[in-house]
């Protein structure tokens, strides 16, 4: 297990949640970060596409939330409101969701945000024994039981994808 290198895995051990963190090597230049996972980890441990999750800041009327789904899904906005409680949302502006959770963009890890921030989960995730999300680094995953990450982040489940 690699020590707490990143809020997201302080945030992880704090809990005593098990999981692992899984590197791979990031390319500076590639600007779609979860299909970027989705080559490395698909390729090099044979995980399924559908397990690498990535994590989307979205604007909604009071402020800004969290959705968690599949890195090659595309989030329905619609779907993600509905979820949330509210009537709309759309894609935050970069700055803002890395003032929100002190991460970088491609690097937005569902735990140790800076502020705790309402969160909705695609509920497919139900459906793996593992699913993988962001470290809170770029090139780094972390490995987790999808009840762990609903838990650990409050999270609502729902069908958000397209």
């Amino acid at each position: 297990m690699v020590a707490a290198a990143t809020p997201g895995i302080a945030a992880l051990l704090r809990a005593a949640v098990p999981h692992e963190v899984v590197r791979f090597s990031h390319d500076p230049r590639e600007s779609s970060f979860g299909l970027e996972a989705v080559r490395a980890l698909a390729d090099a441990r044979g995980v399924a596409p559908e397990q690498i999750y990535k994590t989307l800041v979205i604007a909604v009327p009071d402020g800004l939330a969290v959705a968690v789904l599949p890195a090659p899904a595309r989030l329905s906005l619609k779907a993600a409101a509905a979820a949330l409680g509210v009537a709309k949302a759309t894609m935050a502006e970069p700055a803002a969701a890395e003032r929100a959770t002190g991460y970088v963009v491609g690097a937005i890890s569902p735990f140790g945000q800076r502020r705790s921030l309402p969160t909705v989960v695609d509920a497919g995730a139900l459906a793996r024994e593992r699913v993988y999300c962001s470290a809170g680094r770029r090139g780094w995953d972390v490995a987790v039981s999808p009840r762990d990450l609903i838990r650990l982040t409050g999270a609502v489940t729902a069908d958000i994808q397209v």
